[in-house]
């Protein structure tokens, strides 16, 4: 291969290392607080309009990342400064819980014990119809069917299905028994009419 080559692959265009490690750092701190002050609505893609906001970030950042060098070693310093800055973040916020709570914020819940709870998804930006489709992506036909509903810090929304009522599991194995021993008359009454 030739020299020139291997030069512009591997070699520093503009910025030294010091800036290499710096600009993926600065633009990791926006994000996580950007993120943060966006809401946990802008990480549970709820809508195609937040999934194209999420999409074009790191679209746009990129630049700020690695600055006008398209070589792989800047390209592979700044993602390496970046895989490095979150394992330490991650690591040192499991060790600091309340830290944590701070950082990534506090689960909200949308529906309390089957009541749909206004103000937080006022708060949350997140509307009756959107909650009612991610209700139905986890396998419940409406919100009557839901106790609680939690949007967590990490933009996931998870549901709580309601227990039926004692009187309604009752009734619901006694119409199950009854179908049975229907079936088991109607086979009975088959057998009888064969034989006779």
């Amino acid at each position: 291969m030739h020299p020139t080559l291997w030069s512009s692959l591997f070699q520093l265009e503009t910025a030294g290392i010091v800036e290499k490690i710096l600009r993926p750092v600065l633009v990791y701190a926006f994000l996580v607080v950007g993120l943060r002050l966006a809401g946990k609505r802008e990480l549970a893609q709820l809508n195609p309009f937040d999934l194209v906001v999420l999409l074009t970030l790191s679209n746009t950042v990129q630049n700020a990342i690695i600055g006008n060098d398209n070589s792989v070693t800047g390209g592979v310093l700044g993602a390496t400064t970046l895989l490095v800055v979150n394992y330490l973040v991650v690591r040192f916020l499991y060790h600091h819980e309340s830290i944590e709570r701070v950082v990534e914020g506090a689960p909200e819940y949308l529906v309390r014990d089957g009541h749909l709870q206004a103000r937080q998804m006022d708060q949350e930006l997140v509307s009756r119809e959107e909650l009612e489709a991610a209700a139905r992506r986890q396998g419940l036909s409406s919100l009557d069917e839901v106790q609680d509903a939690v949007l967590e810090p990490g933009g996931a929304l998870v549901f709580t299905a309601r227990k039926p009522e004692p009187d309604v599991t009752r009734h619901r194995e006694l119409m199950d028994r009854l179908a049975e021993l229907s079936a088991q008359v109607a086979d009975l009454r088959e057998r009888v009419g064969r034989t006779s």
